[in-house]
């Protein structure tokens, strides 16, 4: 029997394959030492946790609008103004199964084969995937350590077509940690309020910021850059809730609209005590976060300034999220321990089969000469890890 053509052409997801492949190691007895995690490691907060109990022993649990309940829209609509300076109204605001879910349903409604997406690598690994999916072509703008590894104005220009329906902004990034400031914003602001596409915004690390860093939106800049930007954000990463499955969608109402829809027809509607629970996370004490994000920045020091001891990895200082991307320019055709490094993938493989170490390979952010850590494990991993790396490379 064949299978469809655009589920077959779909990549599997390397951040996934390298932590299965971790875990298979550990049920064997094998000690080993995890930087894959796209999560934090702190639980979700206690308060979180009792309003879902909440819910269940209330009886909330049927069917809700597929938007999402009014309860929640509004407590998304208070966060935007409070954090943001925006205004929305509900029909602006959709619920959605956690921000990949938004992601994907935003690329399913927006394209048609053949419109082409902009974006940076490194890059998320599923953007690629997905613009794909709904029947559009990825277009890549290749940053590096040169470039800070953000856009510019002119990189942008320089793939704009008649084609072009929208472009990808990732603020804080993943993989890079990167934080675009407002003035960066600003000069990308000014070539895209005068096209004719979408701003598709992912900013669901916008609250893992570290060094006093800032988080802009660039739909604050100007009326326009806010009427065609699409803002994705989700309770994953601040509240340790990836599991909940609860992301977010702002943006035109036309667009939106089209969204719950598409949803209506899909997965109906996010977990009813997940969506309750969701309206008490942001409406409550948000001072968990300072301990949190206290505790991420300690680690990252000393996962950065470890990895730069290293020769032939260079590693810059992560402004936000909860990951570092090492170069591996300096390693690259060595042979370390009778294995010759010629990419990531290699030096990935080496690292977890040789030293029990598990890294995701820059392959699958568009950025093969890089690998990704995430620093959301304690600090004695942090430095456990860092011991090992150092006797794979020296």
């Amino acid at each position: 029997m064949k299978f469809a053509d655009r589920a077959v052409a779909i990549a599997p997801s390397a951040t996934l394959a390298i932590t299965a492949k971790a875990k298979e190691l550990e049920k064997k007895g094998i000690d080993i030492v995890s930087f894959g995690a796209g999560e934090p490691d702190f639980d979700t907060p206690d308060f979180i946790k009792a309003s879902c109990k909440k819910s269940i022993d209330s009886g909330f649990t049927k069917y809700t609008p597929s938007e999402g309940i009014i309860e929640l829209r509004d407590a998304i609509i208070n966060k935007f103004k409070k954090d943001n300076g925006l205004v929305y109204d509900r029909s602006q605001i959709c619920v959605c199964v956690g921000a990949k879910h938004a992601l994907y349903v935003i690329f399913q409604v927006l394209l048609n084969p053949g419109d082409e997406v902009i974006l940076q690598s490194p890059y998320w690994v599923s953007y690629v995937e997905m613009v794909k999916m709904a029947g559009g072509e990825p277009v890549i703008i290749d940053t590096n350590e040169s470039t800070g590894y953000k856009m510019t104005a002119e990189m942008i220009k320089d793939k704009l077509s008649k084609k072009t329906k929208a472009v990808i902004l990732n603020s804080p990034s993943n993989p890079t940690g990167v934080v675009y400031t407002q003035e960066e914003l600003k000069q990308l602001g000014n070539v895209l309020e005068v096209q004719d596409l979408y701003i598709i915004s992912d900013e669901i690390y916008d609250k893992l910021l570290y060094d006093d860093e800032k988080h802009v939106s660039i739909a604050q800049l100007s009326e326009k850059l806010f009427s065609k930007t699409i803002i994705v954000n989700g309770l994953s990463k601040t509240y340790s809730m990836t599991g909940w499955r609860v992301g977010y969608t702002a943006g035109p109402k036309e667009f939106i609209n089209l969204m719950k829809n598409w949803i209506s027809h899909s997965t109906s509607n996010v977990t009813s005590f997940c969506q309750t629970a969701s309206v008490d996370a942001m409406n409550g004490d948000q001072n968990f976060l300072n301990d949190w994000i206290k505790t991420f920045q300690e680690r990252r020091d000393v996962l950065v300034k470890g990895l730069n001891e290293i020769p032939g990895i260079t590693c810059d200082n992560p402004k936000g999220a909860f990951y570092v991307f090492p170069s591996i320019k300096g390693i690259i055709g060595k042979e370390f321990g009778g294995n010759k490094i010629n990419s990531s993938m290699e030096l990935a493989t080496y690292l977890l089969e040789k030293f029990n170490v598990a890294v995701v390979p820059g392959e699958a952010f568009g950025a093969p000469l890089n690998f990704r850590m995430s620093f959301a494990t304690s600090i004695e991993k942090v430095k456990e890890g860092l011991a090992r790396i150092k006797k794979a490379f020296t």
